[in-house]
């Protein structure tokens, strides 16, 4: 098999923000964007909604997607992720992008592609950024990884890892980004282990893959995004995407003067 596909698994529940699949944002449901910005990865050959909503699936098809209807039943977005991933033939691997994420950049996307193509032995893949500040950093809404000297994580956690214990900040966490790549052989087996104490304790999915064994492999990015979780994260998007539709302006302007 070959190949590499980008399924954005898609929901209409969310306990902070109902429906937030569809909220506009610069004019578009907010799931448009991820699409556009998947279609922008070079090494993706097909790009799918996953959705048990039709609210969904018929936005979708109205902006061009592909859609994959699945079962309303599935606890996680893994498990969506893995029932499209079970019907396609001729796929190796497969990326997850987080439906919440409009600003998610394709360049990234490529990155973990390429990392699953030079190193056969990751199963799963994914993605981590220094953090800016210290606060962020201590946030438990920020998922922090550390990895090992080959860049295979170690562990992830809401807390603050490791434990500083002299105070001299040798070692810091990683902020992880919602991003995965799996082998489709891999995610097929992963969806069907039951949830580990770990990921129970810390709410982290990717800790069952560790806790039984698996290699994820971190890739480092300066991408950041921003996800949208509640309206005032759309609003902060709907800023950065003016705030960048600005910018580009203004260079194009810079091109002609000159």
């Amino acid at each position: 098999m070959s190949g590499a596909v980008a399924i954005i698994p898609t929901r209409w529940g969310s306990t902070r923000f109902p429906g937030k699949a569809l909220a506009l944002l610069a004019g578009k449901p907010l799931v448009q964007h991820v699409w556009e910005k998947c279609l922008g990865a070079k090494k993706i050959s097909r790009v799918i909604v996953a959705t048990d909503d039709m609210r969904i699936a018929e936005a979708a098809f109205d902006f061009g997607a592909e859609v994959a209807f699945t079962s309303p039943k599935h606890p996680t977005g893994s498990d969506r992720l893995a029932e499209v991933a079970a019907r396609l033939d001729g796929v190796a691997r497969i990326i997850n992008v987080q439906g919440d994420e409009p600003m998610i950049d394709p360049r990234l996307i490529d990155k973990l592609v390429r990392e699953m193509e030079k190193n056969p032995r990751a199963e799963m893949v994914t993605a981590a950024t220094p953090f800016p500040t210290a606060a962020a950093a201590s946030d438990p809404n920020n998922v922090k990884v550390v990895t090992d000297r080959l860049g295979n994580a170690l562990y992830f956690s809401r807390s603050f890892i490791p434990f500083d214990r002299d105070g001299g900040g040798v070692a810091v966490p990683l902020h992880h980004l919602g991003i995965y790549g799996y082998r489709r052989k891999f995610l097929l087996k992963f969806v069907c282990w039951k949830p580990t104490p770990l990921e129970q304790s810390e709410k982290l999915e990717q800790l069952r893959a560790l806790e039984m064994g698996a290699r994820i492999r971190v890739v480092l990015t300066k991408h950041r995004g921003i996800g949208v979780d509640t309206p005032a994260d759309l609003a902060a998007a709907e800023a950065l995407i003016h705030l960048s539709a600005g910018e580009a302006r203004d260079q194009n302007f810079s091109r002609r003067v000159i």
